[in-house]
C-alpha cells in the first residue's frame, strides 16, 4: 500500500473554533493487550522456554525391594519475535503551520494515534494471527493446541454457517503461562524525530518530519492447559455463547491452573446476556455480563465474527 500521509484537508482538526476534545469513529482499543503480562525475551529475537511434558514415574515399594528410577521430561518451546512498525511522518510545512502547538504538537498527536493503532494491531495478532502471514507471529487462533475441534482444549459450539464463526478464549495470564514477549532492553524503540527527504508518488521531493518507531514482540502461549477456546460460535439458533459452554470450557482446566480472564467479542457478549435473560426466573433482563464464576470478561473488537469454522 502507498504512503497515506496527512494532507491540508486534515487541518479540519486544527480549526480554532473546534473543541479541544478528540473524538474518534474508530474501535481500536486494545483491552486484552493492556492486561497481557510482558516477559523479556530469553535471547533477543528468539524467546525459548522449557515446558514440562512428562512426570517422573514413582510408586510404592516393599521393604528391601527396589524400583526403577525415572526422570521428568521437558520440551523446549521456541517463539520468534516479529517487528511491529508504527513509524510516522508529517510534511514539515504542514507541521509548522499547525496552530495548536506547532510542529511538536502535531508530531505528538500523530505519534499517540500511531501507538494506539499499533497496540490494536498487536491485539489482533495475539488473538487471531491476522497480520502478515510471513511477518507476523502465531496467536491464539492458530496455536497447535487450539486449531481443531478434536483438540482437548477446544469446545465446539456447533455453529454451521460458513465464515460467520467467532471464538471465546479462557486464558491463564501469568509470566509462566500466557504472556507477551518483548526484547527486555528495548521494548519500544522510538527514534529521534528528524527532517528527512521524502518523495511523492511522482518521485518529487519534499521535507518531512520522520519518527522511526518499532517494537519486537511475540507471544508465549504457555502449556497445554493455559488456554481453552470455545469455537464455532455463530448467529445460528442455539449456537451462541452460553454459561453452559463457558463452564464446559472451565471443566477442561486442571484444578490448580484455572484461567483468570475470558476474552470475547461483542456478539458473544450479547449472546451470553440473552441466554441469561431467557433463563431468568423473574423475567427481568439480565445485566451485561462482566464475569463468570469470578473470572472477569474482556470484550475486544479484535475478536472477529467472520472466522472459518473449525473442523
Amino acid at each position: 500500500m502507498a504512503d497515506d500521509l496527512l494532507t491540508v484537508a486534515d487541518f479540519v482538526g486544527d480549526a480554532l473554533d473546534l473543541s479541544d476534545a478528540e473524538v474518534t469513529d474508530l474501535s481500536n482499543a486494545a483491552p486484552f493487550f493492556a492486561r497481557l503480562p510482558m516477559v523479556g525475551s530469553s535471547n533477543g529475537t528468539t524467546h525459548k522456554y522449557v515446558k514440562e511434558t512428562g512426570a517422573p514415574v514413582v510408586g510404592f515399594r516393599a521393604i528391601n525391594a527396589g524400583r526403577d528410577l525415572d526422570s521428568s521430561e521437558d520440551t523446549v518451546v521456541s517463539v520468534d519475535l516479529k517487528v511491529l512498525d508504527f513509524s510516522w511522518a508529517v510534511d514539515m510545512a504542514l507541521a509548522k503551520a499547525w496552530r495548536k502547538g506547532g510542529a511538536e504538537a502535531l508530531i505528538a498527536r500523530e505519534g499517540l494515534r500511531h501507538l494506539r493503532a499499533a497496540m490494536y494491531e498487536a491485539e489482533k495478532q495475539y488473538i487471531n494471527s491476522t497480520g502478515n502471514a510471513a511477518a507476523g507471529f502465531a496467536g491464539l487462533a492458530t496455536a497447535a493446541t487450539l486449531n481443531q475441534l478434536a483438540d482437548a482444549m477446544v469446545v465446539g459450539a456447533g455453529g454451521t454457517t460458513a465464515n460467520t464463526g467467532s471464538s471465546v478464549y479462557l486464558v491463564t495470564l501469568r509470566d509462566d503461562a500466557v504472556a507477551g514477549v518483548m526484547i527486555e532492553d528495548a521494548p519500544l524503540d522510538l527514534g529521534e524525530t528528524v527532517v528527512q527527504d521524502f518523495t511523492d508518488g511522482s518521485g518529487l521531493h519534499y521535507p518531512a518530519y520522520y519518527t522511526p518507531a518499532t517494537s519486537w514482540i511475540g507471544m508465549q502461549i504457555g502449556g497445554a492447559y493455559d488456554v481453552c477456546r470455545i469455537a464455532n460460535l455463530t448467529a445460528d439458533s442455539g449456537k451462541g455463547l452460553t454459561d453452559a459452554l463457558i463452564y464446559e470450557a472451565l471443566s477442561r482446566f486442571p484444578g490448580a491452573r484455572m484461567p483468570n480472564l475470558i476474552v470475547m467479542g461483542r456478539r458473544s457478549l450479547k449472546q451470553l446476556r440473552a441466554s441469561r435473560t431467557a433463563t431468568n426466573a423473574t423475567g427481568v433482563p439480565a445485566p451485561m455480563p462482566t464475569e463468570v464464576d469470578g473470572i472477569p470478561i474482556v470484550k475486544t473488537e479484535a475478536v472477529t465474527e467472520t472466522e472459518a469454522l473449525l473442523t
